[in-house]
């Protein structure tokens, strides 16, 4: 009993981290009908952007925990503004064009951003710096660290701030609008491409303080991290219902939980292929996902 509420634990800090990442598939597809395959790539940068901060900032800080506030919010400014020149340079101009080009070009995005982090930061994997020391809480036959703490805290705080946005602001509402119709979301005087930037800006910033929890998770990063929790993500969304936010949080931390109890009952080998396992599974029985509805209304 007291190892499955540990996997159930360690599981919800891996699928928090899962369900930043997959916010900002789910919103892009929300908006776009697009799959942003280079979403993760832009996760690997947030990372690197934090670590550089990191190193540069470290002599003057105050605090480990300072740094870190310092390090997610430049890396969260940094990804916004990688994801509009993303959606500026690379979708946009293929906006009326067949769903199938996008979609290439979102591969050819993410590997770009793939072989230019392996020529400016270097193939080698850096040693993320611990910006907090890591110690450990037993609350009875729950045992959690810190750093756990950070990430769950983190993400919890993120997700009602989008939550807020999208719900109690004209922004969110004029995402929104423009998830239902593009056409009517127009006519109504709506900024369609001012509103498909914000959403890739905000999606960005969620996967950049993704990145620096990761760092401070497994503190290993390098350049072609983005691969596999893009991907875990890309199905947590799925899993969820692609296109509904509440459903990527449950999509991430669902995931978070089941690679976990892999590890833990099963053997380590497996905890990438129950991702496929689960994708598998969700496009057989429930292609729409836990939350999903076949409408075309999704926040």
């Amino acid at each position: 009993m007291e190892q499955f509420v540990q996997q159930i634990i360690n599981g919800l800090s891996l699928g928090a981290i899962y369900a930043l990442i997959a916010l900002g598939y789910t919103m892009v597809y929300g908006i776009l009908r697009l799959i942003n395959f280079a979403h993760g790539d832009v996760y690997m940068v947030g990372a690197f952007v934090g670590f550089y901060v990191v190193r540069w900032m470290a002599p003057a800080s105050p605090s480990g925990f300072g740094l870190l506030i310092i390090s997610i919010a430049a890396a969260m400014v940094a990804c916004g503004i990688l994801g509009f020149i993303i959606e500026r340079a690379a979708y946009r101009p293929l906006r009326r064009a067949p769903r199938l080009n996008a979609l290439i070009t979102a591969i050819g995005v993410s590997l770009l951003l793939e072989n230019l982090g392996q020529l400016v930061f270097g193939a080698d994997p850096k040693d993320f710096p611990a910006l907090v020391e890591r110690t450990t809480f037993t609350l009875g036959i729950i045992t959690i660290s810190n750093i756990q703490v950070i990430v769950l805290l983190t993400a919890v705080l993120l997700t009602i701030a989008l939550q807020f946005i999208v719900h109690r602001t004209r922004m969110g509402t004029a995402m929104r609008a423009v998830s239902f119709s593009h056409d009517a979301a127009g006519l109504m005087g709506i900024n369609i491409n001012r509103v498909i930037s914000f959403t890739f800006v905000l999606g960005s910033m969620l996967a950049a303080a993704a990145g620096i929890l990761v760092g401070l998770y497994n503190p290993k990063i390098d350049p072609l991290m983005g691969i596999m929790p893009g991907l875990k993500a890309f199905v947590a969304a799925v899993l969820g219902g692609i296109g509904n936010i509440p459903g990527a949080i449950l999509g991430g931390v669902i995931m978070g939980i089941a690679e976990t109890m892999t590890v833990g009952y099963l053997s380590s080998t497996y905890r990438d292929a129950i991702t496929f396992v689960i994708l598998v599974a969700v496009l057989l029985f429930r292609p729409t996902g836990l939350l999903g509805t076949p409408q075309r209304t999704k926040f």
